[in-house]
């Protein structure tokens, strides 16, 4: 495994790549949701790349950028261990060379809602990201956690409106035995929080065996949700492409909470039954 810090040396590295190339970008901290996204690109791809930066566009001003966990050891471990041929480390100056980029790509509406209403100018500092890594990396396929729901969403639609040449691949969430969904900031909750996290998976299971008896999901999910030490930000039920929810067929239940400090998100598909 070849890993490299700046652009020069990810040019060279990558020219020497043949054959269809996978990326998984990521913001460090790898853990079983991540080795689930470097299997998937490993089975599908001839090389894979992985990336290792934590995007400071996609912080606001109160958020965790700061204290967010960087592990580059052990994450380069995690990427030998799951057959990466080629690992981007940069550092901030390497992906914004001028400071903050002056020219953003704009989400629109699809990233005002949800997460873009919670957490103003996420979308535009991670579509940027994104589109700047898949320019540096050149990749035939980028492989997605659907953890990340609305990230994927608007993704694909970033690749389909700017005609980009690659393929988005989505990957089913990894979950703890529990029922929480793996995520680098889950190593933030205290034992008590983590306890209470587990209201986001069991409202949304409460969510789907509802829609599969013709009920009311996102009112089920509701109820379901337990707030205790736990604050509901948004749980909604919605299409697959993040519009208003059919009244048959599948459908998509998201949610979001504050558990302590520390902001979680969820989501699972649904079926519908009318």
């Amino acid at each position: 495994m070849k890993v490299v810090h700046t652009r020069e040396e990810l040019a060279q590295a990558r020219s020497a790549l043949t054959g269809s190339v996978g990326v998984v970008l990521t913001m460090g901290a790898l853990h079983e949701g991540h080795e689930a996204l470097l299997r998937a690109a490993r089975a599908r791809a001839d090389h894979l790349v992985a990336t290792i930066f934590v995007n400071p566009l996609q912080f606001g001003p109160n958020e965790d950028f700061g204290r967010y966990p960087r592990t580059l050891e052990k994450d380069l471990a995690v990427c030998a261990a799951a057959g990466v041929d080629l690992v981007f480390a940069p550092s901030r100056a390497d992906i914004y060379p001028d400071g903050e980029p002056m020219v953003r790509v704009n989400p629109g509406p699809l990233g005002e809602i949800l997460e873009g209403a919670s957490r103003p100018g996420f979308f535009h500092g991670v579509l940027t990201v994104v589109l700047k890594l898949f320019q540096l990396t050149r990749p035939d396929f980028s492989f997605f956690g659907e953890k990340d729901y609305q990230q994927v969403t608007l993704v694909r639609r970033m690749v389909r409106d700017l005609d980009l040449p690659v393929t988005i691949v989505a990957v089913p969430t990894v979950r703890e035995p529990d029922g929480l969904a793996r995520s680098s900031r889950n190593r933030y909750l205290a034992p008590a929080e983590r306890v209470a996290a587990l209201t986001l998976s069991a409202a949304l299971r409460a969510g789907v065996a509802a829609a599969g008896r013709g009920e009311d999901a996102e009112a089920a999910a509701r109820a379901a949700f337990d707030g205790g030490t736990a604050k509901l930000d948004y749980l909604v039920l919605t299409d697959p492409d993040l519009g208003p929810p059919p009244a048959k067929g599948p459908g998509r239940l998201l949610v979001a909470a504050w558990v302590g400090s520390t902001r979680l998100i969820d989501n699972v598909p649904v079926e519908l039954v009318a």
